[in-house]
């Protein structure tokens, strides 16, 4: 087992839960009432008090890293690897007693075959059907069998899917699919040289974006565009999110980053967070949606506009 420095996880340790989730999986994460959570895949697993137990099959804890242990069946030292990229607890594992970290492997769900649901739920939310279509001949979109959900897929430099969240067709429920590794979240690159990266919180304000530049008559497939599956509040003020470092550190060629995250606390945090961050070696630009909360909603608001335009008067 490779060695851990005391120090990485003592630090591991005094990670709470409610704070990881918050971090990393926060639409993993269900308010309850009062100061009482749980999670959207196990609603038995309360979280109250710096506590959480898992009712439903009787075990629990104090700590993240007791939850990606005992839940998550993540072994000791990639737990504490995980936390500490969360939390960027500076420590170092001696080179020669290391091993080869082995990627996490995503339990991807079964497929529906014809993802008639998804398609209507996109189109619902205004994406157009050629962006549409575009995900789901690239394998980044589809539909879950038994639930029906949308599940926009994440994939590694080397084609590997390593990322997938989880929309309800039918519900609000946001997920992420088990195995989820959030250095690779949902995107769309077509140039193996991009010089433009256009970055979102949600795949489906990354949709939105496309359908909006469709509109107005731009190819949006000539930059990247990259999806965080969500931001939370920093503490510090120069936090750039793992799925930006791991995009921008393979694709070198990244000169200028427009930023379309939400118009809310969080968001605008994120955004200074990544300004601040990275201002030093790119052009960031900050570019909230003109109206409404997020990307999706500002189409939303353009598509009924454009209906009432188009209704004559009496």
């Amino acid at each position: 087992m490779p060695y851990i420095e005391p120090e990485a996880l003592q630090e591991a340790r005094s990670m709470d839960l409610l704070t990881w989730l918050r971090m990393n999986e926060p639409n993993n994460l269900v308010h309850v009432s009062g100061n009482t959570f749980c999670t959207a895949e196990h609603d038995s697993l309360k979280i109250s008090n710096g506590k959480w137990y898992w009712f439903s099959r009787g075990i629990g804890g104090v700590s993240a890293l007791d939850y990606l242990i005992k839940v998550k069946e993540i072994p000791l030292p990639q737990a504490v690897q995980m936390i500490a990229g969360s939390a960027e607890v500076n420590y170092k594992i001696p080179y020669q007693r290391t091993e080869a970290k082995q990627p996490r492997k995503l339990l991807i769900p079964e497929l529906e075959r014809y993802p008639v649901r998804a398609k209507n739920y996109l189109r619902s939310r205004g994406i157009s059907p050629q962006v549409i279509d575009y995900g789901l001949s690239h394998s980044l979109i589809f539909e879950t069998k038994d639930y029906h959900n949308v599940m926009f897929v994440g994939y590694d430099s080397e084609g590997r899917a390593r990322y997938a969240a989880l929309r309800g067709t039918g519900s609000a429920y946001k997920g992420e699919v088990t195995g989820s590794d959030k250095h690779y979240s949902f995107s769309i690159c077509e140039s193996s040289h991009p010089k433009e990266l256009h970055l979102f919180e949600a795949a489906i304000d990354l949709l939105s974006y496309a359908t909006l530049e469709e509109v107005n008559g731009r190819d949006w497939r000539q930059d990247a565009l990259l999806s965080l599956a969500g931001v939370f509040a920093a503490k510090r003020s120069n936090v750039v999110p793992v799925a930006l470092q791991t995009f921008l550190a393979g694709h070198p060629d990244i000169k200028v980053i427009h930023l379309h995250l939400d118009n809310d606390e969080v968001g605008r945090g994120a955004a200074e967070g990544i300004m601040n961050g990275l201002g030093d070696r790119y052009q960031v630009l900050n570019e909230p949606p003109e109206t409404g909360k997020d990307v999706n909603e500002h189409l939303m608001n353009r598509i009924r506009n454009t209906r009432r335009k188009e209704v004559p008067e009496r």
